[in-house]
């Protein structure tokens, strides 16, 4: 990815900065913090078939409330048994729609799930796997994953049951070319392609790390604002690769290894937010109170 100058008025001195006290929050968050990320559920599983598919449904809802977020992947998960996979593998929609009466989440509705399963087993069916449907549209040369996912989501959609009370699979196949930051798919991506620290499995190989986009969340809007990463006003997918390229100055070919660190700061509610008298920018670690305060399984209320 082609990596800007993250301001034109800053230094290399100041990209050394900030390098390092991201380096410090990435040691710092390890796999300890599993446990407050929706990626906890993946990593109950051994089977790449199950992890894929767990990985999709987690990531699909990471949004809202942190419990309610554990609550809802916890229902579905138990609706799905002991292998998710083998779930999808059989599902139909004559004999198993009423597994699902009474699941939602937010917006997402029983029939909405139904839809989507019809689409991850269209999936497999036609590919073999959620990772090999995916790299039917790879561009290996595409500077960001940008035309890649567009590809996946179209070809998504293209496989969903239409009529009507048949549910929509939109909400779990957002796309950069209608301007979504892609937040869900591009943590998908995140877990399924990077690998190496005990967080991200690196079940999908073949797909460039440096072609990853930040998954941009409200939190990491916050934060890639008061770090200097993007100055854009409104969240999108420019916002997102703006924020990533900056990330790259600091590790170009890694650049979201420091999702799952600067996320923490938002979901353990460690960011000040600017009530501090010290500019983010100048905040170290410690200021934020990463040492202490940011327990291993002391979940708050808010979430990715």
């Amino acid at each position: 990815m082609a990596a800007p100058p993250l301001l034109s008025s800053q230094s290399r001195r100041r990209q050394v900065s900030l390098k390092k006290r991201l380096d410090v929050l990435y040691q710092t968050f390890d796999r300890a913090y599993l446990d407050t990320d929706p990626l906890a559920f993946v990593h109950r599983y051994s089977s790449e078939a199950d992890r894929e598919i767990v990985g999709f449904l987690a990531s699909a809802l990471a949004f809202g409330n942190v419990r309610a977020i554990q609550a809802s992947v916890s229902a579905l998960l138990e609706v799905m048994g002991e292998s998710p996979s083998a779930f999808v593998a059989r599902f139909d929609r004559r004999l198993h729609d009423s597994a699902l009466d009474g699941l939602y989440h937010r917006w997402i509705r029983q029939e909405d799930l139904a839809a989507l399963f019809v689409v991850l087993r269209a999936m497999r069916e036609r590919a073999g796997s959620l990772g090999a449907f995916f790299m039917l549209g790879y561009v290996p040369g595409d500077e960001t994953i940008s035309a890649s996912l567009t590809s996946f989501c179209e070809r998504a959609r293209a496989l969903a049951p239409a009529g009507p009370g048949k549910g929509s699979v939109a909400p779990f196949f957002a796309s950069p070319a209608d301007g979504s930051a892609c937040k869900r798919l591009n943590l998908y991506l995140r877990w399924m392609v990077r690998d190496g620290d005990g967080l991200d499995l690196g079940l999908w190989q073949g797909i460039s790390r440096r072609q990853l986009i930040l998954p941009l969340d409200t939190h990491l809007v916050r934060i890639s604002r008061a770090l200097g990463l993007s100055h854009r006003r409104t969240p999108g997918w420019l916002m997102a690769v703006e924020a990533t390229r900056s990330l790259a100055l600091l590790d170009p070919e890694d650049p979201v290894k420091y999702d799952f660190s600067l996320s923490r700061l938002g979901i353990l509610n460690l960011c000040l937010h600017g009530r501090d008298p010290l500019d983010c920018g100048k905040c170290k670690p410690p200021r934020l109170r990463v040492r202490g305060a940011a327990r291993p399984g002391a979940h708050r209320n808010t979430s990715r």
